[in-house]
């Protein structure tokens, strides 16, 4: 029978911690990767919970002043990295019970706390309110590090990101660094202070600043009633053998986006393409084809007209005929039935496209892009995904749409700092354990402990296909100047990485020699007042992970 022997309904929520039987599944996230031991998991409902469960952890460590055993924070357990589960960490304060969506009468906004989910996120506004948060389409990411991060989506384009509509935070702070307390920031608190710390969960990351435990928003989109959605593949048969036509695929997709709204695009073309979101998923040869989904508006009289010219425009120096996306690439699931333009609710089609994939081992990356891609980097694109030493269907180069919306903002706006990009990438790789390593019996995560030959392949493919594609600007994708650089010098197109794909190989110095490290490549210009909000509100740095924010003192 299995045992609980936890402190259930008590002042900090319910304790689970080693010898319960949910302990197993409480201190891991969905990357298989990372498995915390923590001394115990506290399930909060409430702020007031979360208050009382922060303050136990700072008096059992009052003596410690390094805090070497962590406390962290998971909202929906998405994160890339060991931010939440690694061997330091001593708590988890875990607050997916914390997930109502719904319209606050006196802050006369939408509430979002931050366990809440993509999907329940989507049902809860737009079903009794009619409007949506432009956020991500994985419907088991919550909101607490997705909104903290500059959340994006299949809306985004068109409406923004989702700190574009932040009106209001709630966090719980320790700004003397020995007591919690809850603090609502506001875009328009008339204190300077909370305004800062306001704009810092305007992108500045989860696990900075406090423990965020509510959202408010305001002037939320209409998302449409009805959307196109379309998914198609091409053979890798067909483009192994075809080298030159695969990278007339990728270039022309980003060359429409880097050219979009301008004459360098043909007059079918110049049409407003806002409402369109795609993801085009270059996987490794042996997943045996390569995708590109699409969603736009289907209320609009020219959607059919306008996703054929873009079509026909991507594909026109290609000669491989689409078919059925009839397998899963990365997250998304097989799609077989949309290989023609299919009219769907939004909330339907949001629901089509809301998988999250196995869980799994994974490795991520990411970069944004202020053009496309150079012919450098269509070669190193071609090279990695047809590496022969190398067999993962689940390895692929997911490149988004960008651009629209998303950079009307200045990069001071928020704290999100690209604000000029037009591809947005996502590196990923994806594996089980497979083995029984430990002779126990069975495959998990022992084995891995004891066998670094379960990840090694997969995370060998994936740094060097990075360093490959970066290998002009010191492994990375570096943030563009602000000024042309002069001397014949070539000016980079790209503008960083994005923090909610966070990647510690970026501050190894085998992998990243541009001299930009993380911080900088994440958060460009506004680090140094994203240090600012940390030194006054967590100059402890009670909340910290590998990349985290640093206070000047530390």
């Amino acid at each position: 029978m299995a045992a609980y022997p936890t402190r259930t309904g008590t002042e900090y929520g319910t304790e689970v911690g080693p010898g319960d039987a949910r302990y197993q599944a409480l201190r891991r996230g969905f990357n298989q990767r990372f498995i915390a031991t923590p001394d115990y998991v506290s399930v909060v409902s409430r702020t007031d919970e979360v208050v009382a469960a922060l303050n136990k952890y700072l008096a059992d460590h009052r003596c410690d002043e390094s805090l070497d055993r962590r406390l962290t924070v998971r909202s929906g357990g998405h994160c890339y990295e060991n931010f939440v589960c690694s061997d330091d960490v001593g708590v988890i304060l875990d607050l997916g019970q914390m997930d109502r969506a719904y319209l606050d009468q006196e802050m006369g906004a939408y509430c979002v706390e931050a366990g809440a989910n993509n999907w329940h996120v989507a049902t809860h506004l737009y079903a009794p309110f009619g409007v949506a948060l432009p956020g991500g389409s994985c419907y088991s990411v919550a909101a607490g590090g997705h909104v903290s991060g500059g959340g994006y989506g299949l809306l985004s384009r068109q409406h923004g990101l989702t700190v574009d509509y932040l009106y209001a935070v709630e966090v719980v702070v320790v700004r003397d660094g020995q007591h919690a307390e809850v603090v609502v920031a506001r875009r328009d608190s008339p204190e300077e202070e909370l305004r800062d710390l306001w704009w810092a969960h305007t992108g500045g990351g989860g696990g900075n600043f406090g423990v965020v435990t509510r959202y408010w928003f305001k002037g939320l989109p209409k998302p449409p009633s009805d959307v196109l959605l379309h998914a198609i593949a091409w053979p890798w048969d067909d483009l192994r053998d075809d080298p030159e036509g695969f990278k007339s695929l990728v270039r022309n997709y980003g060359l429409f986006y880097e050219y979009e709204n301008t004459p360098r695009l043909p007059e079918p073309l110049r049409a407003d393409y806002t409402d369109m979101f795609t993801l085009l998923k270059l996987t490794h040869h042996s997943n045996g084809k390569v995708g590109l989904i699409t969603q736009l508006d289907a209320t609009r009289p020219d959607s059919v007209a306008r996703l054929n010219a873009f079509l026909n425009w991507i594909t026109q120096d290609l000669g491989v005929a689409p078919t059925p996306l009839d397998r899963r690439m990365g997250e998304h699931a097989p799609m077989g039935g949309l290989h023609v333009p299919t009219r769907l609710p939004w909330l339907t089609a949001t629901q089509t496209l809301n998988g999250s994939g196995d869980n799994q081992c994974g490795k991520y990356k990411s970069a944004y892009m202020t053009r496309g891609f150079t012919e450098a980097q269509l070669d190193a694109i071609f090279a990695a995904l047809t590496d022969p030493e190398y067999e993962n269907p689940q390895a692929l180069l997911q490149v988004d749409s960008y651009g629209g919306a998303m950079n009307l903002p200045e990069s001071a706006d928020t704290a999100v700092y690209q604000r000029s990009s037009v591809l947005k990438l996502q590196y990923q790789t994806y594996w089980s354990w497979k083995v029984d390593s430990n002779d126990d019996g069975v495959a998990d995560f022992h084995d891995a402990d004891v066998d670094p030959s379960i990840a090694a392949p997969h995370l060998r493919w994936i740094r060097e296909f990075y360093r490959e594609v970066y290998k002009d600007t010191g492994g990375v994708p570096v943030l563009a100047p602000t000024d042309d650089p002069g001397d014949g010098q070539p000016v980079p197109v790209t503008d960083g990485c994005y923090i909610n794909y966070p990647d510690t190989d970026l501050d190894d110095p085998d992998w990243n020699t541009s001299g930009q490290p993380s911080h900088r490549l994440y958060y460009g210009d506004n680090y140094h007042r994203l240090q600012e909000v940390k030194e006054r509100w967590d100059p402890r740095n009670v909340f910290r992970h590998a990349q985290s924010v640093q206070p000047f003192t530390h």
